[in-house]
């Protein structure tokens, strides 16, 4: 017998997450499947890396913010949207993608700190980000103002066929400390944004 094979019970434990998981109308924490299976936390993580290598064909699992859900693998979104009868999305603007790039390295990030990053006003981006759900209100900065920190949502990771925020590229070193004019972003001077 194989000693790397899982066990009857880790293979039953798999199979109920994936269950669940299937009909779940929101993502759900590891905490609520180890309610709903009398499984202990450590068990649950091993059942989800199961899982996860498993999952191989047209579903994907999706982890956002210690949460997880079933998604559709990336290379069949066009298929099923035709099957759905979805419309594409218009594809985002250059101003909207610089904006969701500020948000997704930096999160949780203030719309002033955007625009310092950018140099110009990115209130039109980021109004049709979370109108698109790619970008969430995840909570209040302390401080004057109490100003509203951004970041990414579950569905920002489908739309870009993420897994988990860990599969973002890593930027180059020079990037950490990016602005609007080492990327080669317009100027303040160049106006107003457009989203």
């Amino acid at each position: 017998m194989d000693e790397h094979a899982p066990s009857a019970r880790a293979e039953k434990l798999r199979s109920a997450i994936e269950s669940i998981l299937l009909v779940a109308t929101e993502p759900v924490s590891p905490s609520e499947l180890a309610s709903a299976t009398g499984a202990s936390r450590a068990e649950i993580r091993d059942a989800i890396v199961s899982l996860r290598s498993t999952l191989t064909g047209g579903i994907r699992l999706q982890e956002h913010e210690g949460r997880l859900q079933l998604t559709t693998a990336p290379e069949n979104v066009a298929a099923v949207q035709r099957f759905m009868g979805a419309v594409r999305p218009a594809p985002l603007s250059r101003g909207a993608l610089e904006t969701l790039a500020v948000v997704a390295y930096r999160q949780p990030v203030t719309r002033s700190e955007i625009e310092e990053q950018r140099g110009v006003d990115s209130d039109r981006a980021l109004r049709t980000l979370v109108t698109r759900e790619l970008v969430h209100e995840v909570g209040r900065r302390s401080g004057p103002g109490r100003p509203v920190e951004y970041g990414t949502t579950s569905y920002f990771l489908e739309y870009f066929g993420l897994q988990s925020l860990r599969e973002l590229p890593s930027p180059q070193p020079e990037l950490l400390t990016i602005d609007a004019s080492s990327l080669g972003f317009r100027n303040a001077k160049s106006g107003q944004d457009e989203a």
